[in-house]
């Protein structure tokens, strides 16, 4: 990309509207829901990345941890949406990431959940939780209870060390 193209796209990118989230628990679902669903089952305070480029811009103000699926079974090959990626752009976005929750197939083998690991290594954070397609009542109850406990302050204390 040319520096004038560059910088075209961060100037309509800075002209985006934004919408300020505080949640702990941030997700990815596209219009299927899927993860969605699973997220509503958690019962907790959740921001959604928009699905469509004219809705605004989300940028979190606090740590969170992210909750996304693996798209396709092309090797691994765009198994992060682009609104995803679009999210992790901005500064403050990456900064308060504490770690990532997957979404997966295990039909993908060893690219199950694979856009969890490739965000939670390229960010440095650790991958909390996978689970399969849109979970079980289990998953929902370990994820649920796995949270509770991330953000206790001596869970806190230990992730600073």
């Amino acid at each position: 990309m040319s520096p004038a193209a560059l910088a075209d796209r961060q100037h309509a990118e800075a002209q985006e509207p934004l919408e300020l989230t505080d949640s702990k628990l941030i997700y990815f679902s596209s219009v299927s829901e899927n993860t969605k669903r699973f997220v509503d089952k958690l019962e907790m305070d959740a921001a959604r990345i928009p699905v469509y480029a004219t809705e605004p811009q989300l940028i979190s103000t606090a740590p969170y941890v992210l909750l996304i699926p693996t798209y396709g079974g092309e090797r691994g090959k765009r198994s992060i949406m682009p609104q995803i990626m679009k999210f992790l752009r901005h500064e403050a976005n990456r900064v308060n990431l504490r770690g990532v929750i997957g979404a997966g197939n295990t039909n993908f083998g060893e690219y199950y959940c694979i856009a969890a690991k490739r965000i939670a290594e390229k960010c440095n954070v650790p991958v909390l939780y996978t689970f399969e397609i849109m979970g079980t009542s289990e998953d929902v109850l370990n994820v649920k209870e796995g949270l509770e406990t991330f953000w206790t302050p001596a869970s806190q204390n230990r992730q600073q060390r």
